[in-house]
């Protein structure tokens, strides 16, 4: 059995700035050369995590804050009834290593917290105070073997997939089962400017002349390509033990997340709602990107062409040599909107729920 699934995604996206800088420009990287346009893997995870589609089939994620005193707030409220506030307080002061979850929050790191996990461990501070036994002897265990904790966090999906470091107190750390690259445009980019006003209503109805707000906003378009690899056994081991079949269940949600979300940066302004062009997706013994199949960047077909039908083409052909040149025993199929010329393309599917069934039977046809 394979242990790595890599998934290939092109997704064109109309004039838009999905993710910005500090300095309210789009973000950008030069490869091949030439300026490309990108999307930060952070933003990318983030609007998968916080999708609707996300919470209806994976539950709900962790929650990112660098302030344990306000998610001890949370945990207290959504555990009311089952543990005293000053018990989840200890708990979580325990978990962050801190003696006072007020004290210096400008200095926490962003950490993903789990309410299941705090959960846990108020149970298990319960039940050694039951026995009778000096809480130093369970935080010892903790540290030694975090198994119990480890596995209330992993109810949360994304701390399993992206994982989790963990540099003081109780909480444990998690090695990240997903790799998610950042996103750039197959070809070069020149960005444009949108010069936009804001009209003030009453300033006009009193016959008076001039905006209440002026500014200006970069934009671009163009096609994506995004990667991601996702390492089975780690999930498995994130998860607790969990089962491959449970794991190919996630790994095919995770296909139709990269296809379909989009982060939400200025979509009132552009609204670049688009979904993927096409997923390549295979069953591999390591990770493998196909990026450089862009780094010579991607030329317009003919003079009234675009890019989406040369970047699937540069896409497949670079599958291609890979895949013969390495010797490479993957097993993978192609969804696309567009066809391709006559060649050694993967197996066709023909929709993207063909494509996820595909994954949750392991690959197999």
């Amino acid at each position: 059995m394979k242990n790595f699934i890599n998934f290939h995604v092109l997704i064109s996206h109309s004039p838009s700035c999905l993710n910005r800088d500090d300095m309210n420009m789009q973000k950008s990287a030069v490869f091949g050369g030439v300026r490309r346009v990108r999307i930060s893997s952070q933003s990318l995870k983030r609007a998968m995590r916080t999708s609707d589609y996300y919470r209806q089939h994976l539950g709900e994620p962790s929650v990112r804050t660098r302030d344990p005193a306000r998610f001890r707030d949370k945990c207290v409220a959504e555990l009311e009834g089952r543990f005293p506030a000053d018990l989840i307080e200890r708990a979580i002061r325990a978990l962050a290593g801190k003696e006072g979850l007020a004290d210096d929050i400008g200095s926490n790191a962003v950490a993903p917290w789990v309410v299941a996990e705090v959960a846990k461990f108020c149970e298990m501070i319960q039940a050694a105070e039951q026995r009778g036994e000096d809480l130093s002897k369970l935080y010892k265990q903790i540290e030694k073997d975090g198994a119990e904790l480890r596995a209330a966090a992993a109810q949360a999906i994304d701390v399993a997939l992206s994982g989790r470091m963990a540099t003081s107190g109780l909480m444990t750390s998690v090695d990240g089962a997903l790799a998610v690259a950042h996103v750039l445009t197959t070809h070069a980019v020149d960005s444009d400017i949108d010069w936009f006003t804001a009209v003030d209503d009453l300033v006009a109805d009193a016959g008076e002349t001039g905006a209440g707000h002026l500014n200006t906003q970069e934009f671009s378009s163009g096609v994506f390509y995004r990667y991601a690899s996702l390492n089975l056994r780690q999930l498995q081991e994130n998860l607790g033990g969990a089962s491959r079949e449970r794991a190919l269940e996630i790994a095919s949600h995770l296909a139709h997340l990269l296809a379909t979300v989009v982060p939400s940066a200025k979509q009132q302004s552009f609204a670049a709602h688009n979904l993927a062009d096409a997923v390549l997706v295979s069953f591999a013994d390591m990770p493998v990107s196909l990026a450089n199949a862009f780094e010579m960047p991607v030329e317009r077909e003919h003079r009234s062409g675009g890019f989406r039908g040369p970047s699937l083409q540069k896409l497949v052909e670079y599958w291609q040599n890979t895949h013969r040149a390495y010797g490479l025993d993957e097993s993978a199929r192609l969804f696309a909107l567009d066809d391709l010329p006559a060649g050694n393309e993967p197996p066709r599917v023909n929709t993207l729920a063909e494509l996820k069934e595909w994954i949750a039977r392991d690959g197999q046809a």
